[in-house]
């Protein structure tokens, strides 16, 4: 019989197809009449003119690529001038940029914590975080969704280094963290806390400055916070942002940060040119959450499931992961685009369409959005 390791492959594939769980690469267009409701692009800046010229102009001047780590070559001026300003507007000491915001949570999971340490981590909280947890080797205790109580029972068993990690808006459902309440816990049991504000930053807080800010807790010497440039800053990155001597420590030992190459110039420059813009135009924030707010009170009227939206993640439910994928793609057919989530990408099991309001989106749109969304809905 003839050696095949990879046959097993296939067996993992039928089991998918058979789920209805089957992922595939679509590859879009850089133009397109669809309506977007399935990108991040929560400010409407990856297309703005500055922003392409910041880009521009940080390859034209520093290059196509970052041509090393960042303790290398891979660190420039522009590099320094994006950490100094994002730590300033969002209010922390120090900021250290990554090429993801995946390196960024791998990056402060693993360097923060160790043998002998425990994370306790809530359970909506994003692969990344999940992924970050299983790297580090510390002890790491999931504990119910936004439950502070349980956080807290989990820290008081431990005795050593302690770190709570939590999204501050969860993905799937778009719903904020308690972070007042876990910092409490945090502060009480001697704890770090470290906040994914991924979907927070340029939404939440003052001029869109982020769930952790408008907690009150940025810069607070116990509390580090991570961001990805992905999303509301139109670009590509990310970032951790904490006290100086946790960024310091971070330099010296986050192996995300060390080994890979540094952010690519264009993708500073972008973010860099869209956080400028977000300070100049920072209403753009309350029209994000607006938007959302819109969507959610036009679908519910409309008789769909839909979770309340804290900051622009709209979430509605699905009756099977296999009508999920048909709704998805019965509301392309209708001119716009949404996301899918289905197991494995939801914790609950339950499959959803995900709206994700966008500043940029006229009252037109939105209620298109919403006649397209109710028009191609499965039967339950």
């Amino acid at each position: 019989m003839a050696f095949a390791p990879f046959d097993w492959i296939d067996d993992e594939a039928r089991r998918r197809a058979d789920s209805g769980l089957v992922r595939t690469l679509r590859p879009r267009p850089a133009e397109t009449e669809l309506l977007d409701l399935a990108s991040n692009d929560y400010l409407g800046l990856t297309r703005h003119p500055e922003v392409t010229a910041a880009a521009a102009d940080a390859a034209h001047r520093w290059g196509a690529g970052a041509t090393g780590s960042r303790l290398v070559t891979g660190s420039t001026a522009l590099h320094a001038e994006l950490e100094r300003e994002l730590a300033d507007f969002c209010g922390f000491e120090a900021a250290l940029v990554l090429s993801s915001g995946y390196a960024a949570n791998l990056a402060a999971l693993t360097a923060l914590t160790g043998r002998g340490s425990l994370i306790v981590s809530d359970a909506g909280n994003h692969a990344s975080i999940v992924d970050g947890c299983r790297l580090s080797r510390a002890e790491t205790a999931v504990v119910p969704h936004a439950d502070p109580d349980a956080a807290r029972k989990s820290l008081h068993a431990h005795d050593g280094r302690a770190l709570v990690v939590t999204d501050s808006v969860f993905s799937v459902d778009g719903d904020a963290a308690p972070l007042a309440a876990l910092a409490e816990v945090c502060r009480d049991e001697g704890a770090a806390l470290l906040v994914d504000d991924a979907h927070g930053l340029g939404v939440l807080g003052e001029g869109g400055r982020g769930a952790v800010a408008a907690a009150g807790l940025a810069g607070g010497d116990g509390v580090v916070a991570t961001l990805t440039l992905s999303k509301s800053l139109g670009s590509q990155g990310g970032a951790v942002l904490g006290p100086a001597r946790v960024i310091d420590h971070l330099v010296n030992t986050a192996r995300t940060f060390i080994f890979d190459t540094g952010l690519a110039p264009a993708a500073a420059g972008a973010a860099l040119g869209s956080l400028r813009l977000l300070r100049r135009e920072p209403e753009r924030a309350g029209r994000a959450r607006a938007v959302a707010t819109s969507l959610y009170g036009q679908l519910t009227a409309a008789g769909l499931t839909a979770v309340r939206p804290d900051a622009a993640v709209v979430s509605v439910r699905a009756p099977s992961a296999d009508a999920a994928v048909s709704w998805a793609a019965d509301c392309r057919t209708a001119g716009m685009a949404v996301g899918c989530f289905r197991p494995p990408s939801v914790p609950d099991g339950v499959s959803r369409l995900r709206l994700t309001a966008r500043a940029d989106l006229t009252d037109e749109q939105i209620a298109t959005a919403v006649a397209i969304v109710r028009r191609t809905a499965p039967d339950a």
